[in-house]
């Protein structure tokens, strides 16, 4: 097994821990201890919160670690970790074990983001991210189902036990990697190294930037959802999985064909312009035509602007960004966009009660091709 392969399984073995993990933790706030909306929040926001503010600090410092020992040491501190989760008998402990894990978290993304490009020629990573987006996405559409057989035939706990293996499976893969990375200077230089290189690299800044944007317009999607369903269609959450389940279908069959045809493009950047429009043309949809069949074509579309998006845009950073700086501006782009996640938490609702959801999903769509054209025209620029 080649070492890219070592490393792919290792993340879509942790991917379908961490699902099966986060349906654990609804059913058990939910049904178990009765919460709220504002509960169940809270431990998304509490899981976010530590990317926010630690993601350009533990960018930096994995650019001076060796990225396989730290995502090593951070898949053994999670395996740790969730399994106190088994022993919470109330939100605030798991608020406490959401946010621990989200700290550790911050370490091994970056890392993993350096790892790829060591394993990976660049001329291949477009179909390295391919693969990865639709291992995502194929977890994604098969979590629910392994999490419900779990927790339904041998309890809630079983979730929890069952993540800690795949993360001591994770770490016993990536233990048979070898990709050192050379010491460097301390964090607070790497991180203003990193926001330099943000600065004078207008190309990199607008998409980092533009992918906060996509994030937020994509998390309120996320955020109202389930309500679009119940209110707008008047349906239930059949219809709810269903809409998953296609926007995962899109992304996989999005990512084959961004695999193909990545290299016929002279500028990566159209196609991030390209599937950003096509989220927003999605969100359109389910904004101005709110019936079943648009919800179900709009969905599928969706999930391929997103592979497009995410292919694309992953490549991109990691081929522009210097080896010695990609930690710092994975960490940059993560905090980032987790700051847009936690917007789209605290304001889908305030602005779905005042402009109405499809108000919402239709301001979400005109942001996304803002952000594009934005994208565009600097394209535009490089080309001249």
């Amino acid at each position: 097994m080649t070492p890219f392969r070592r490393l792919w399984l290792a993340q879509a073995v942790s991917l379908l821990g961490d699902f099966v993990a986060v349906f654990a933790v609804q059913v058990a706030v939910t049904f178990r201890m009765h919460g709220s909306p504002r509960d169940i929040a809270g431990v998304f926001i509490f899981g976010l919160l530590p990317v926010t503010v630690l993601g350009p600090f533990a960018g930096a410092l994995a650019d001076r670690w060796d990225p396989r020992r730290t995502m090593i040491t951070s898949d053994l501190s999670r395996a740790v970790l969730i399994l106190l989760l088994a022993f919470a008998t109330g939100i605030h402990q798991i608020w406490a074990v959401s946010f621990a894990i989200g700290c550790v978290s911050s370490f091994f993304n970056p890392a993993f983001a350096i790892t790829v490009p060591l394993l990976i020629p660049q001329a291949e990573l477009p179909a390295a991210y391919a693969r990865l987006q639709q291992s995502l996405q194929v977890v994604r559409i098969a979590s629910p189902a392994v999490a419900a057989a779990l927790a339904g035939g041998l309890g809630e706990r079983a979730c929890y036990y069952a993540d800690s293996a795949s993360f001591l499976l994770s770490a016993g893969l990536l233990a048979t990697l070898r990709c050192p990375r050379p010491a460097g200077t301390s964090a607070a230089r790497h991180v203003s190294a990193g926001i330099r290189f943000l600065i004078s690299d207008k190309k990199v800044s607008s998409l980092v930037l533009a992918l906060a944007a996509a994030t937020f317009a994509g998390s309120c999607f996320g955020a109202l959802a389930s309500l679009y369903v119940r209110d707008i269609l008047r349906r239930g959450p059949s219809l709810l999985a269903l809409i998953s389940s296609l926007i995962g279908a899109g992304t996989v069959a999005g990512a084959a064909v961004v695999r193909r045809v990545f290299t016929r493009f002279r500028d990566p950047l159209i196609l991030v312009c390209g599937g950003m429009a096509t989220v927003g043309a999605s969100l359109l949809g389910f904004a101005q035509l709110p019936n079943e069949p648009t919800a179900f074509s709009a969905s599928f579309v969706m999930g391929a602007g997103v592979a497009a998006v995410m292919v694309a845009a992953a490549a991109l950073l990691q081929g522009r960004t210097p080896p010695e700086l990609r930690g710092r501006i994975s960490g940059i782009s993560a905090s980032l966009t987790s700051a847009a996640q936690l917007a789209a938490m605290l304001l889908s609702g305030l602005l779905a009660s005042r402009i109405g959801i499809p108000g919402v999903f239709a301001g979400s769509a005109f942001l996304l091709v803002a952000a594009a054209f934005v994208l565009a025209t600097i394209a535009a620029r490089n080309r001249n």
